[in-house]
């Protein structure tokens, strides 16, 4: 992304989400490149964990992913499921 110094000032919030999400950033000052903006090598992003949601999702019907049965699904198609 390339802005204008103007810009910049007037926007360092938005600016510094952008370099979060991980873009980099390219201030200029009468179309000269004076400055660039990137993120930290030490800001990168925790890795995931997988299975920090175990025991805590309830599921109140266990045949959620079954199949529907065709008077089911003629019910849904007509608006009345």
């Amino acid at each position: 992304m390339k802005v204008t110094a103007a810009f910049a000032k007037a926007n360092l919030p938005d600016l510094l989400k952008a370099v979060e999400r991980g873009e980099c950033v390219t201030i200029s000052r009468y179309r000269k490149p004076v400055a660039v903006l990137s993120p930290a090598p030490d800001a990168a992003k925790p890795k995931r964990k997988l299975g920090t949601l175990r025991g805590k999702i309830k599921i109140i019907d266990p045949n959620w992913a079954a199949p529907l049965t065709d008077e089911e699904v003629e019910a849904f198609v007509e608006g009345r499921y």
